[in-house]
């Protein structure tokens, strides 16, 4: 893969992009489509180093997958907006990652019912008071009559930025570009 162009915001740190990638809710899955790119807002765990997720078995979605199994996942978190004097210099803090690989179909239902317990454990903690059932995400249907479908992506390349939020330059409303120090 071509190098970061701005590789003074590279992190490294993989403890630091494990605990990021935990703790983040919402991840864009970047699919392949003959016309245009897809990409799709998901909720998604990261365990044991593996990005995965779920969605209905059929549809656009799972049927690019199918084509092409290379896929590309982001996550951002901003952390707010660092105003400066000269407009040219504002800037945001955030931290991304974006995992390169290939997508594969989880077709064991114990390792699916796993990930999907992993899934609840993150998004509601706490809320059902026993384990998610095998039987349960073996026969689960949506509205539509789509089976649920858990997906592996087993990154091959893994990169990540970040620009810490400077507190002093920390954007607030009603600051004004005379009013504060840089």
């Amino acid at each position: 893969m071509r190098p970061l162009r701005k590789q003074m915001f590279e992190c490294r740190d993989q403890e630091k992009i494990s605990q990021f990638l935990t703790k983040a809710r919402i991840g864009f899955l970047g699919l392949s489509d003959e016309e245009y790119p897809y990409v799709v807002p998901l909720n998604f765990v990261w365990y044991n180093n593996k990005i995965y997720f779920h969605g209905a078995s059929e549809g656009k979605k799972a049927d690019l997958m199918k084509a092409n199994a290379k896929i590309c996942f982001t996550v951002c978190e901003e952390y707010g907006t660092m105003a400066h004097p000269v407009p040219a210099h504002t800037d945001t803090a955030y931290m991304s990652v974006m995992v390169f690989g290939e997508v594969t179909h989880i077709s064991d239902w114990d390792e699916a019912t796993e990930v999907m317990q992993r899934l609840l454990d993150k998004y509601v903690p706490g809320y059902y008071d026993r384990a998610l059932s095998r039987n349960h995400v073996e026969k689960y249907r949506s509205s539509l009559g789509s089976a649920t479908a858990v997906f592996c992506l087993q990154p091959e390349v893994i990169t990540a930025k970040e620009k810490p939020l400077d507190q002093s330059r920390n954007f607030a409303p009603g600051m004004k570009a005379g009013n504060h120090e840089v």
